[in-house]
């Protein structure tokens, strides 16, 4: 029974000290945490008035290019740059831009889906949370559609 007891004991701390700690799961950004996010630039256009804008890799939860593309079906750089393009639909003059555009679909059973692309056009997010850096802005935080369940884009639009 000693036997066993002591072979157990050494198999029980072998284990522990092989496992280690499990790393922990992300936790979303709070006012203790800071944002993390991709700064990388996915996509690029610039605007009629020259602004360049970009489209970061963001992250799931709040902008970019991750935060939209599950969220709301926009999986095209296309669809951005064809509103970013036009001229800026809602300027808050704090550097919230609105791009409005409409996708359109021909053929058989023709469709039309109004689409919105928002940018924020600062170093900083409004909330100061997120920083793309001296000399950078922040690009395009979202992108949906309007009218839709769910604000979520038809899989039509990036084909």
């Amino acid at each position: 029974m000693r036997k066993f007891t002591a072979l157990a004991a050494t198999a029980l701390t072998t284990a522990t000290l092989l496992s280690g700690t499990a790393p922990t799961a992300q936790a979303r950004p709070g006012p203790d945490r800071p944002a993390v996010w991709d700064k990388r630039v996915r996509c690029q256009e610039t605007d009629p008035e020259g602004r360049k804008i970009v489209t970061r890799y963001g992250n799931s939860w709040d902008l970019g290019w991750h935060h939209f593309t599950s969220r709301h079906n926009i999986r095209k750089c296309g669809i951005l740059s064809a509103a970013i393009r036009g001229k800026v639909d809602h300027d808050d003059h704090n550097g919230r831009l609105e791009y409005d555009g409409v996708a359109i679909r021909t053929g058989p059973r023709p469709a039309q889906v109004k689409f919105v692309v928002i940018v924020q056009y600062a170093r900083y997010t409004k909330d100061r949370r997120y920083d793309a850096g001296r000399g950078q802005k922040i690009g395009v935080v979202n992108a949906f559609c309007k009218n839709q369940p769910h604000n979520k884009c038809p899989a039509w639009m990036n084909e």
